[in-house]
């Protein structure tokens, strides 16, 4: 039989092999259930003396870093499990790093966990290092890693995917069998994706070929894409180029924003992946039995400059304004510069278009903003050089919060406003 304290002993050492802070390289795998580490001015010390204080070049003043006594146990030995019917489990390593990854991280782990069938097992998450909010403040994890210490999971955060210690980490320790991609942020080399034996499965939020890149989601509203979808395929080295495993499509409202879509794509993506999961575990989907991909129907989705941001409706139409109002709702946001008030000497003022939708009427082309002439008059009313007519219903002047129309017009005392076109009138 074995005694309680043994197994508390071989705990302790599979947690304590899992930390391993490298802070000259950005470096850093970290368990933060269990192993409790106390640092004093000299010294780095784990409670059960397996870890020892490795300072860097006499007479640096760079903190410590951590150094692994050897151990027989490796952390793959420690930690592998079966089925109920003695196979043991796929390893299955996640990489992600904003909300949205996180959210498909607790759908996964809730799959291991409430199906005693599942053949798979989450063994570590990858995200990005820990950021500060302010310069001499607290590191905050990123959202993958947040949930990932939230439901005990390994977290890895190199600096770089290509990092040596992370890649030696990965082959020698970690051990995937498969791994899962859901917005991590960073390209993967060669190495890392020759590692897993089933490949490397990608959440993609856009319906691939078309919108390869960073933006996929930004980009199909800006196009006015509907309906829209999200892609689960085989990552390769080309950028979003791999075959597609599954693929779901969804039709979308006409004002639906990036800000709600994206969630909602990563949902579906996450569904179809899990569904998904058993056949790439099976042998029954693999790099070549997947849809190969129509290199004639791509479309790049570039990365967003902050500059896109600006409207123009000498340039623009209604339509053109709201999609891009709709694709940018995350980030950098739409704006235009209104001129409040006539006169000389009035500065414009910069006004990002928060929420807008597009009225089937035309008018008569003009730079006077005013309140629509619906019943509700719950939208500033502009009307583009083509004569296409943008209901403004949030808006936020510059160093003011969010309000909607009617309390902008209220704050206006009677003034009248007017849109500016071109650079040299902003």
């Amino acid at each position: 039989m074995i005694s309680i304290a043994t197994i508390q002993q071989s705990t302790a050492l599979a947690m304590a092999a899992c930390v391993l802070l490298r802070s000259c390289h950005g470096f850093q795998i970290g368990v933060s259930r269990g192993v409790r580490i106390a640092q004093s001015s000299s010294s780095l010390r784990y409670n059960n003396n397996n870890l020892v204080p490795h300072h860097g070049h006499h007479g640096s003043s760079s903190s410590s870093t951590l150094r692994l006594r050897p151990h027989k146990s490796s952390i793959t030995q420690l930690y592998s499990t079966t089925t109920s019917e003695g196979e043991e489990k796929t390893r299955i390593l996640f990489l992600g790093t904003p909300d949205v990854a996180a959210s498909s991280l607790r759908s996964l782990h809730e799959v291991t966990q409430t199906s005693p069938e599942c053949p798979y097992e989450i063994v570590g998450v990858v995200t990005q290092p820990p950021k500060r909010r302010k310069r001499r403040g607290k590191e905050i994890p990123s959202p993958v890693g947040f949930v990932a210490e939230e439901l005990g999971i390994d977290v890895l955060c190199p600096e770089k995917a290509r990092d040596k210690e992370f890649l030696d980490a990965l082959e020698n320790e970690v051990k995937p069998d498969l791994c899962i991609t859901a917005a991590y942020g960073q390209y993967l080399p060669k190495r890392f994706l020759a590692t897993p034996k089933f490949g490397t499965l990608n959440i993609h939020p856009s319906l691939l070929p078309r919108w390869r890149g960073s933006s996929p989601v930004q980009r199909s509203l800006e196009a006015g894409d509907n309906p829209v979808g999200v892609s689960v395929l085989f990552t390769v080295s080309k950028m979003d180029a791999g075959p597609i495993v599954a693929q779901e499509t969804l039709t979308i409202d006409e004002n639906e924003q990036a800000t709600t879509l994206l969630p909602t794509l990563f949902d579906i993506g996450t569904k179809a992946l899990i569904e998904a999961l058993p056949k790439v575990i099976d042998g029954e989907i693999t790099m070549d039995t997947a849809t190969v991909q129509d290199e004639s129907l791509v479309a790049e989705a570039g990365m967003i400059d902050s500059s896109e941001g600006q409207l123009w409706p000498t340039k623009m139409s209604a339509v053109e304004m709201h999609n891009r109002v709709r694709g940018f709702s995350m980030w950098p946001g739409t704006f235009l510069y209104f001129q409040i008030g006539d006169g000389e000497g009035v500065e414009p003022t910069k006004v990002k278009v928060v929420e807008s939708r597009v009225l089937e009427e035309t008018a008569e082309p003009t730079d006077i903003i005013e309140i629509g002439p619906n019943k509700k008059k719950d939208g500033l009313r502009l009307v583009c050089a083509d004569g296409s007519v943008l209901e403004m219903l949030k808006v936020q002047p510059a160093t003011k919060k969010v309000m909607d129309a009617k309390s902008f017009v209220n704050g206006l005392q009677g003034r009248t406003v007017r849109w500016l076109s071109g650079e040299e009138d902003a």
